[in-house]
């Protein structure tokens, strides 16, 4: 593997959230000794002694903004710097401890002066949001950086602003304290959800990492999926599935698996553009898994105000049909080419991988512990040591000293993409609080629409796939959720919150697979040495069903289980899977024998109509999958009928020869 195709390059430069500078000697065990303490005075702050919403939130913003500027070179091509930390970063980072140590030691007089801050509280808060913009493009890339600060200018230039947007205008003084010293603002919603919440889950993914269960989910998926047609690509389905409930990036599910996965299907016959595109649509599609979603479940449970249990039990069918369809097209895909799975020799021991079963018990411990209720944070704590308990099991998953030390070192490090993507889209998050402009980008898009429900979805589809490029999960999500999802509350139809919510999360995520800002595709695309623009529009076409569920959820949000009991949802499954069978085998153009043209249409309109709950579309969708069936059927019966008569024939030659 050349060195633009190692995974460590293509993390960098895709991954922003990726550290790349590797500081060694007594800085590198200054950094270790400071994120451990990051993640120590978070379980503390947490279960031990909870501090005031803003101190709380300020400290974690300046833990984080000094590994940032410690961790993540200004300019990331220069080997130098990769390794040295230069004067100028250092004291950014100081700089960065600073500004949230200011809230710890000025509580009370910051809330005496509230509304007459004086002009050192200004320049504090105008440095807090300087710092914050220079973290967030070192961490999480240019796309947020560029938002926020076209946000901020819109803010100062209201009253210049062209038709709708156009507003008062804000002071720099009330825009410096509505950024800083509000829960509106760099300390609001975001960043609080990141405090609590995110970095727990980050820091129980970090131990469950240091027990091998990332190796762990690759060999469980060889077994569970490695010998059917097409091995290879479901095993890096159900991989990723699985990874996705730990880990909060696209990109960075790609390299870890797709390093592996990827080679392995091109070795078996699949394209490259195919392979790497399998490894993206599913990596993606790790966001939209339960319970965490990239850490966008919680977001959503506290910005909708719906309990996270009914979220994430919301999102299951969506996401479940989701994986069913790249699972299907993938099949297919495989039945058409004639490829095998993988050999008995090629796969782990299955005796082997069920002896280490036992490491999913955290998960499911956590998952058991959120559906009864208990408070994500207590959830979280009590699965970090659910994971120290199960590892010590078994000698090879056993956690030392020095594994626990360094999963509390990784999980503070992996932490930092959240943390500069939630107070960047803080700022957004202000400034559309301070604006209007929500309300106002509603009403542009209704009145665009010319208030007709579908045309609003699709200009709402599009504005999320434009927000959601280039931008990390948690921040993708508070974006389109705070400038999209009005549109479709405000429209006037009975559209139900959390479909509003869901609809912008989908098209916002699935920007990372979509061109032509497609991070995860062009991360696979390197690791496959295809051809990137091919890639992404490969993993488009196989992540059909993130364009088709969005739209049939808002029309019946039963699909969210809203509204709804057990038996219409094991119905609403069904029939769903039935149709996402219909839209595969349209799309690939082959189900027993390759499809003629008429036929794919039928499949995909059969799909669309059994994917909407409703008994009329459902029996038409039967129909039409019916018939289809028995012509395919009776034309493959045919096929292998002549081929037996061609073989028998053959063989009759040669014998008389």
């Amino acid at each position: 593997m050349n060195e633009s195709q190692n995974p460590q390059t293509l993390v960098s430069k895709y991954d922003n959230e990726s550290p790349s500078r590797n500081v060694k000697g007594l800085p590198g065990r200054a950094v270790s000794v400071f994120a451990v303490l990051f993640s120590v005075y978070q379980l503390y702050a947490s279960f031990v002694t909870p501090f005031p919403d803003q101190v709380h939130r300020a400290v974690h913003l300046s833990f984080g903004l000094g590994l940032i500027f410690i961790l993540f070179p200004a300019w990331k091509k220069s080997e130098r710097l990769k390794e040295k930390v230069p004067w100028y970063d250092l004291l950014l980072s100081l700089a960065g401890i600073g500004v949230g140590l200011y809230w710890l030691l000025n509580y009370d007089a910051l809330f005496t002066r509230i509304g007459n801050f004086s002009t050192a509280d200004l320049i504090i808060g105008g440095a807090a949001m300087v710092l914050v913009l220079l973290a967030a493009y070192r961490v999480a890339g240019i796309p947020i950086v560029v938002i926020a600060i076209v946000f901020l200018f819109y803010a100062y230039l209201g009253p210049y602003m062209p038709g709708f947007l156009e507003h008062r205008g804000v002071s720099l003084e009330r825009l410096v304290s509505q950024m800083y010293f509000t829960t509106e603002g760099i300390l609001g919603t975001p960043i609080s959800v990141s405090a609590t919440y995110i970095f727990l889950f980050i820091l129980f993914g970090a131990f469950l990492e240091k027990t091998g269960v990332g190796d762990y989910f690759n060999d469980l998926a060889m077994v569970v999926a490695g010998r059917r047609i097409g091995g290879p690509a479901k095993v890096t389905i159900f991989s990723s599935a699985l990874q996705g409930t730990i880990s909060g990036s696209s990109v960075a599910n790609v390299v870890t698996s797709g390093s592996f996965t990827i080679p392995l299907m091109k070795r078996l016959g699949y394209r490259p553009a195919f392979a790497g595109a399998v490894e993206a649509s599913s990596s993606t599609g790790g966001q939209i898994m339960p319970p965490i979603m990239g850490a966008a479940a919680f977001l959503m449970a506290e910005f909708t105000g719906i309990p996270y249990a009914k979220v994430a039990l919301g999102a299951l069918i969506p996401a479940l049909l989701f994986f069913a369809g790249i699972w299907i097209m993938v099949h297919f895909e495989a039945k058409r080419l004639g490829l095998r799975g993988l050999s008995r020799e090629e796969l782990p021991a299955v005796k082997d991988v069920l002896k280490k079963l036992y490491l999913l018990l955290p998960i499911v411990a956590i998952i058991t512990f959120l559906m009864m209720g208990m408070t994500p944070i207590r959830s979280a704590i009590y699965g970090i040591v659910s994971v120290v308990l199960v590892g010590a099991v078994r000698k090879e998953t056993r956690m030392s000293l020095k594994d626990i030390w360094k999963a509390l070192e990784e999980g503070a490090r992996t932490a930092l993409g959240v943390i500069a993507a939630t107070a960047t889209a803080g700022m957004i998050v202000g400034v559309v609080t301070l604006t209007g402009l929500g309300l106002k980008f509603a009403n542009g898009l209704i009145d665009l629409s010319g208030g007709i429900l579908i045309l609003t979805l699709i200009f709402t589809m599009l504005a999320s796939l434009v927000l959601g490029m280039g931008s990390p999960t948690t921040a993708n999500y508070i974006i389109t959720s705070t400038i999209a999802a009005p549109a479709i509350v405000s429209l006037g139809v009975p559209v139900p919150v959390l479909a509003a919510h869901m609809f912008v999360f989908y098209f916002g995520i699935v920007a990372d697979i979509t061109p032509p800002v497609a991070l995860a595709s062009f991360a696979a695309a390197g690791i496959a040495k295809a051809s990137p623009l091919k890639t992404g529009a490969e993993s488009t076409r196989l992540s059909i069903a993130a364009f088709i569920i969005p739209y049939m959820f808002i029309f019946s949000p039963q699909m969210l289980l809203i509204d709804t009991n057990i038996w219409e949802a094991i119905g609403i499954l069904i029939t769903s899977l039935v149709g996402m069978i219909g839209v595969s085998v349209g799309l690939i153009g082959y189900w027993m024998r390759s499809m003629k043209v008429w036929e794919r249409i039928a499949a995909g309109a059969a799909g669309l109509l059994l994917i909407d709950p409703g008994w009329v579309t459902d029996l038409i969708g039967f129909g039409l999958m019916a018939v289809l069936f028995g012509l395919q059927s009776k034309a493959a019966g045919i096929g292998r009928l002549r081929t037996r008569k061609r073989t028998k024939a053959v063989s009759r030659e040669r014998n008389f020869d």
